[in-house]
């Protein structure tokens, strides 16, 4: 198992460190720098990491709690396998969130995120991203910027907390160019249901397009998670 080695950074205060450890331990999982199902020890990674036991501990206990690592008395740490089960659960979420949000999309008056997302999404073919990376991103933030339309704090949280905790198999979906294409071309499609004001063929889009995403988790497999992982570090080797 390689893992990525972080500079020294002893000078820190212990929360700042800690939060500095968090940050970066999630990012080679989503990087798949960790994969699901790799084990690993603290002494192992404290001395990649360079820290201390202590701010150590702490991150990878608070990455515990959010779901992303399982830890095994006297064996170590594992990245948490796939859970398609809760997958499911939080897609099911995110279909119902999403749909509040452009459901009031339809109905409000000002509206200056559509103009913003469509100067992205609705492009002409030579001007797309191609970039799984950048196509990952950009796709977070539509989702997210039209459940941010709504102005709905609560709702933001909920639905930002459920993007973080889907986000490495989002990340795949993103490695085969044809679900790029296919992405571009429905936001495109939602984009302009939106602004037509017709909610019932918005959602029904949206809809479509959740589950499309929902269905490509169960193509996952091993193989997928090393060529992920081989394109991660090509795209950051650049």
């Amino acid at each position: 198992m390689t893992l990525l080695a972080l500079p020294p950074a002893s000078n820190q205060p212990p929360n700042t460190l800690a939060e500095r450890v968090y940050a970066q331990i999630k990012q080679l999982i989503f990087d798949f720098v960790l994969l699901p199902g790799d084990r690993f020890s603290e002494s192992e990674l404290a001395n990649r990491v360079q820290v201390s036991r202590t701010p150590l501990r702490q991150a990878l206990q608070r990455l515990q709690r959010e779901g992303f690592l399982q830890v095994f008395p006297k064996s170590g740490w594992q990245v948490a396998p796939l859970d398609f089960r809760a997958f499911d659960e939080l897609y099911d979420l995110r279909v119902l969130l999403e749909t509040h949000a452009v459901a009031r999309l339809c109905e409000m008056e000002e509206r200056p995120v559509l103009k913003a997302l469509a100067d992205v999404w609705m492009v002409k073919p030579h001007e797309r991203q191609h970039a799984f990376i950048a196509v990952d991103r950009l796709d977070e933030s539509f989702h997210s910027d039209l459940v941010g339309a709504t102005g709905n704090t609560e709702i933001m949280k909920v639905h930002a907390d459920i993007t973080e905790r889907i986000r490495i198999i989002r990340r795949l979906d993103f490695t085969k160019p044809d679900r790029v294409e296919a992405t571009y071309d429905e936001h495109a499609r939602i984009l302009r249901a939106i602004t037509r004001r017709r909610s019932e063929e918005a959602l029904r889009l949206l809809r479509a397009h959740i589950e499309q995403s929902k269905l490509e988790v169960r193509h996952i497999t091993l193989d997928t998670l090393y060529q992920a992982r081989q394109k991660v570090a090509a795209s950051q080797g650049a």
